[in-house]
């Protein structure tokens, strides 16, 4: 089989012009085709040497010859031009000549015995930089406001050069709407201000192909107002007002470029169509384009130099038309209209006329069709010849600019020449007809290997050639039929399209290329892969600077092919930075800095295709500090602070926060004052009297908050009496008959002055006295004593400072001192709900009597003992509170059947009160606990006894006792249940007629008059048969039975000392003499191998066993440790001699023996498989 060869290009997924020049293979004889040239206008450097280009093919490779300015250029007579081997291109050596006088118009002729190709006329000029011409520019003194145009009027080079204005440090000068550069290169300016005076205006020339700037001398332009050009100028002119009228007023717009309200304009098809307009004006004018008969071609037009020039490129015919722009200023609007006229050089209509290849007899036509405007001539040539003067051929007959062949014989092989020309340039173009009869050759490399991704389009190549033209048919594997059809296509050209390929397209294709000379055949592979797919994409991430940051990109590609992943930033490559970490399916970023953010791509290549995806990184950081804090507007009470935001570091500031500083009272320590929105960068701040304050002002982003911005400056408020009174004024007692006042003091920001103290005022709230009033200074509480105890008092404090009194405090409430209650609840009584609940009843201890604020009550109960007269007597005190002014409570959880004591006591935020006069309840009967213990005695064969005790907790007199029981099998599974009722004064019962060895499970609860209790379970199991026992015992214990087994004992001990007395001799067993003296073949032995019988030699028993492993020491392992003697003979009915020999005939397991390396004897036998011979022999 032919080796494969891969080819590693990815297939073109457009389909190309497949009617493309014919190739013919360079073995065969052909008319030379010219393959490079220089262009048609070739301007050189006059600094290196020319080199003129002509190379062609041919069979037989073609001659070359030029011509110079249309005659004949002999290249020998010139010492300075060579000609490279092998090719026509010209090498002038311009070290010992000038440039100059090689520029002329230069024509390659390629020839060979099949035909003669020309070039195209080459004109060879040298591109030139002339320098500028020397001149003294005048300054330009202008009025402020008008109009200026600074002319550049660069030499003529060729090719032209490029202008641009800089000043005289290389800095391009800044141009605008008002200043812009127009297309001839001088700068317009539609009106000058003070700012445009200067005196470094320079225009620049480069030439691109020399790469040299010519500068022109500097301009220098001075703007003045009215009164500054009368005074500077009168000192010139006899102190004459030269300008008497007003200055430059504002004005509508006028064109300054070009000129009148209309102007023409051509342009060749192809070419870049510009157009300008530049207007003066005051207000600078705004400049506007349309096309008067119809649309601007979008796609094509572009606005340049502020929209002073309309731009669009590969002009068209449809371009041709009247184009208006308009300059507009708020006093009016001026309009230009542009005739623009589209002339073409020829072009092809349909391309350049083909090389044809034809077999004798056959007939075709070359077309040379071309189109221009002018509409361009064409004439024809042959070998370089015009046609009509070319030998008559009747195979050939030219109509315009077709040549039709008929009939063509070999040696009509020639070049023809088309040449189509107007007025504006022309088109020439070779083309070879070739007469060959060749048998088909495929030229697409055999044994191909197209990739594809799949659901792609493929194309396979079949590139053929012979004369006549082949015919190409496509097979794939097995050959059963032709490929064509859907979703096959058949291009001209051979070549095979599959629109969209899949999985089974894939496989060996054979392309078979016919005509009436041969046939030819070419096999090529086709691989369908699996796209490249990004499964998992990066997504975009928010990161603060310093921390790490994970991109995924998690991919799926074809197995086969090698995947290359790649990451880029910002469409470029990423930094050569150690903390930029690239994995095989992710980017780690860490301590990531502010440079990092932007777009990161990643890119998974294959040899065949690739898939991308990106995601944004914004790198964000808490917000530098606010800047320029300033404060405005400052009044007696407030005052105005603005600030400049910092850099919000991509995160946008939510809000700011205004701290300040009291230098007067609290210095060093900073106080939150208020926010603003982070929108906003002004704050008007209230201000407190007596403050000495600084301000700073910190942003807050998503991030963090800034740092501090600088203090501001500080500003100074004076002293003034206090705006408010303390707040959280109360009273309350410690004490029973003290009243403790205590508020919360204000701060030095609400003090507003020196000498701040408080003025406390109280009285009685019921009685109608004066209020008590005493000053406090430095606290914040004030104790009165000797006061009635819980009486309500009205409450006052008032601010003071050395300017005066705050405003008159508001009244707040209080009680003098506690003490405990005096009375306890009355009309006590409990009310039971059922066995375990109580409800409790009172009457409310009155107001006066609690002396205090009533908290709640409590009641206190504990159980006595309970009623069964077993139990003793129990005294569990309990205690349950209860909040607020409540007259009943339940008490849950009681014990049924016993006997309770409870009180209720009242109680206030100074203690309890007296109890209540104790009370006593009892609990009715329950439903009992479990029993204590429950226990199986005495079992025998089908009955048992149950022993318990009664329960712990009985709650009520045992009416009696439930019993139910039943069998459980192995399985677990429960039998039916049997149920006993037994009295209250049992605590064991025998159950009889049970089954013997049966497990069984039962279940005991008590009862009471109020139901039955929960239940104790146990399991127990009754014994075996007696009978059954005994029986198995005497079998075990007979005397017969224990003297056998000592017979059995001693025999095998008689059988292995004689064993291992033979062994040691070395002697045969009498078994082995008898199995000699046989020759009977029904006692002779069976092979192991077939289980036929076969003659025991010597040799056999040395051979060790097949299958068996010999050890190095010369012993044989057995694979089992033991063999049995019943082995040996035929269904256990050995017997022994007297010399305690076996006898016995071999059964198929006879010859299975194995034996020691180098010896006759066998291994003695186990003693354990010897018991069990005797077993069998007894």
């Amino acid at each position: 089989m032919m080796e494969r060869r891969m080819d590693a290009a990815l297939l073109v997924l457009f389909l190309v012009h497949l009617a493309t020049t014919l190739e013919v293979p360079l073995d065969l004889p052909q008319p030379p085709t010219i393959t490079h040239q220089s262009p048609k206008d070739y301007i050189i450097d006059p600094r290196e040497n020319i080199v003129i280009h002509c190379e062609a093919k041919g069979k037989p490779h073609p001659s070359f010859s030029w011509t110079r300015n249309g005659t004949h250029f002999d290249i020998d007579e010139d010492p300075n031009v060579t000609m490279k081997p092998h090719t026509g291109t010209l090498v002038v050596d311009i070290s010992r000549a000038k440039a100059e006088h090689y520029e002329c118009v230069y024509q390659c002729t390629a020839r060979n015995k099949h035909g003669t190709a020309v070039s195209n006329n080459i004109v060879v000029q040298q591109s030139r930089s002339p320098l500028w011409s020397k001149e003294t520019i005048k300054p330009f003194v202008i009025q402020e406001g008008v109009s200026l145009v600074l002319p550049c009027r660069p030499p003529a080079g060729l090719p032209p050069p490029i202008i641009f204005w800089m000043d005289d440090n290389f800095q391009r000068l800044p141009q605008s709407r008002r200043v812009s550069q127009s297309l001839n290169g001088d700068l317009y300016f539609s009106s000058v201000l003070r700012e445009d005076s200067r005196n470094d205006y320079i225009c620049y020339a480069r030439f691109p192909y020399t790469q040299t700037i010519q500068q022109k001398q500097p301009i220098t332009v001075t703007v003045l107002n009215l009164d500054a050009i009368n005074d500077t100028m009168a000192a010139f002119y006899n102190d004459t007002d030269l300008f008497s009228e007003d200055p430059a007023d504002e004005r509508k717009p006028t064109f300054l470029i070009p000129s009148g309200p209309s102007s023409s304009k051509m342009v060749l098809r192809g070419q870049v169509l510009e157009m300008e307009c530049i207007a003066e004006g005051l207000p600078t004018p705004d400049i506007s384009w349309t096309k008067v008969s119809g649309d601007l071609p979008a796609k094509r037009t572009s606005f340049l130099h502020y929209q002073k020039t309309l731009q669009i490129v590969d002009a068209s015919e449809s371009d041709a038309g009247d184009y208006r722009c308009t300059s507009r200023n708020p006093l009016g609007s001026v309009h230009h209209t542009i005739h623009v006229t589209v002339k073409a050089a020829p072009y092809w209509i349909s391309g350049a006329p083909r090389n044809l290849v034809l077999a004798p007899g056959e007939s075709s036509v070359l077309t040379c069709r071309a189109s221009g405007t002018p509409k361009p001539s064409v004439s024809w040539s042959m070998n370089g010849v015009p046609i009509e003067n070319s030998p008559k051929d009747l195979s050939r007959k030219v109509e315009d600019d077709t040549i039709i062949f008929t009939d063509v014989q070999t040696g009509s092989s020639a070049v023809y020449q088309c040449n189509v020309s107007n007025d504006f340039g022309y088109l020439l173009s070779n083309a070879f007809v070739n007469v060959l009869s060749e048998p088909p050759r495929v030229l697409t490399q055999a044994n191909k290997v197209y990739q594809i991704i799949k659901n792609h389009q493929a194309l396979i190549d079949c590139a053929s050639f012979g004369s006549p033209i082949p015919k190409i048919t496509w097979f794939k594997d097995s050959r059963s039929s032709t490929l064509d059809g859907d979703p096959y296509i058949l291009h001209d050209n051979g070549t095979l399209e599959i629109h969209v390929a899949q999985a089974h397209n894939s496989g060996k294709y054979t392309c078979v290329a016919r005509n009436i000379l041969g046939i030819y055949e070419n096999h090529i592979y086709l691989e369908v892969k699996e796209p490249t797919r990004i499964l998992k994409q990066p997504e975009y991430k928010v990161v603060q600077m310093g921390r790490s940051v994970v991109f995924e990109c998690k991919v799926k590609h074809d197995p086969s092919l090698i995947p290359t992943m790649t990451w880029l930033k910002d469409d470029g490559e990423l930094p050569d930075d150690e903390r930029l970490i690239v994995d095989s399916d992710s980017l780690t970023i860490i301590d990531v800095t502010e440079s990092d953010a932007g777009v990161y791509t990643c890119i998974m290549n294959t040899t065949l295709d690739h898939d991308s995806a990106s995601a944004e990184l914004t790198v964000v950081e808490r917000p530098d500090p606010p800047t320029d804090l300033e404060l405005t507007d400052h009044k007696k009470r407030s005052v105005q602070l603005t600030w400049i935001p910092g850099d919000e570091h991509n995160s946008p500031i939510q809000k700011f926060l205004i701290q300040y500083e009291d230098s007067l009272h609290h210095r060093g320590h900073w106080h939150n004052l208020t926010e603003v929105p982070g929108t906003r960068t002004t704050a008007h701040l209230k201000l407190s009297p007596y403050i000495h304050y600084t301000f700073r002002v910190l942003a807050l982003n998503a991030v963090d908050f800034s740092r501090p911005s600088f203090p501001s400056r500080m500003v100074k408020t004076e002293s003034a009496a206090p705006d408010e009174n303390p707040t959280g004024v109360q009273g309350f007692g410690t004490e029973h008959d003290n009243l403790v006042i205590s508020w919360k003091p204000l701060s030095g920001l609400q003090s507003n002055g020196p000498g701040l103290h408080y003025k406390v005022m109280w009285r009685q709230k019921v009685v109608d006295s004066d209020w008590t009033t005493v000053t406090v200074a430095n606290n914040s509480k004030f104790v009165v004593s000797g006061t009635p105890t819980f009486v309500p008092y009205e409450l006052k404090v008032q601010a003071v400072n050395d300017h005066g009194a705050g405003p008159e405090p508001a009244i707040a409430h209080g009680y003098s001192g506690e003490d405990l209650p005096v009375a306890a609840p009355e009309n006590v009584q409990a009310v039971l709900l059922n066995s375990t609940l109580a409800e409790v009843h009172w009457d409310p201890v009155p107001s006066k009597l609690i002396r205090g604020h009533l908290k709640g009550y409590k009641v206190y109960y504990w159980r006595e003992h309970s009623l069964h007269k077993h139990n003793p007597h129990l005294m569990e005190n309990q205690i349950l509170t209860f909040s607020g002014n409540h007259t009943h409570r339940m008490l849950p959880g009681l014990h049924p059947f016993s006997r309770y004591s409870f009180n209720v006591r009242v109680y206030n935020g100074k203690g309890e009160g007296p109890p209540s006069p104790t009370l006593r309840f009892d609990t009715p009967e329950g439903v009992p606990g479990a029993p204590t213990s429950l226990v199986v005695t005495n079992p025998n064969l089908d009955s048992l006894t149950l022993e318990w005790s009664p329960p712990h907790d009985r709650n009520g007199r045992i009416t009696g006792y439930t019993l139910k029981y039943q069998p459980v099998n192995n399985s677990n599974e429960l039998g039916p249940v049997e149920e006993l009722a037994l009295p209250a004064n049992e605590t064991s019962v025998t159950l009889l007629n049970l089954k013997y060895s049966t497990r069984y499970k039962f279940y005991l609860n008590a009862k009471t008059v109020r139901g039955a209790g929960l239940a104790i379970s146990q399991e127990a199991v009754t014994i075996v048969d007696e009978a059954v026992a005994s029986r198995q015992v005497d079998i075990a214990t007979q005397g017969w039975f224990i003297g056998l087994m000592c017979a059995i004992a001693l025999l095998i001990l008689i059988l292995l000392i004689i064993c291992f007395i033979q062994r040691n001799k070395g002697g045969k067993y009498p078994v082995k003499e008898k199995e000699d003296a046989h020759t009977d073949p029904e006692f002779q032995p069976m092979k192991d191998d077939d289980c036929t019988f076969g003659e025991y030699s010597d040799n056999e028993d040395h051979k060790p066993l097949k299958g068996s492993r010999t050890p190095s020491n010369g012993t044989v392992k057995r694979d089992n440790s033991d063999d049995s003697l019943v082995d040996y003979g035929e269904g256990g009915d050995g017997q022994f001699n007297e010399d305690g020999s076996f006898i016995g005939q071999y059964s198929g397991k006879s010859a299975i023996r194995e034996t020691a390396e180098g010896h006759e004897s066998s291994e003695a036998p186990s003693p354990i498989n010897a018991m069990n011979s005797l077993n069998s022999f007894v």
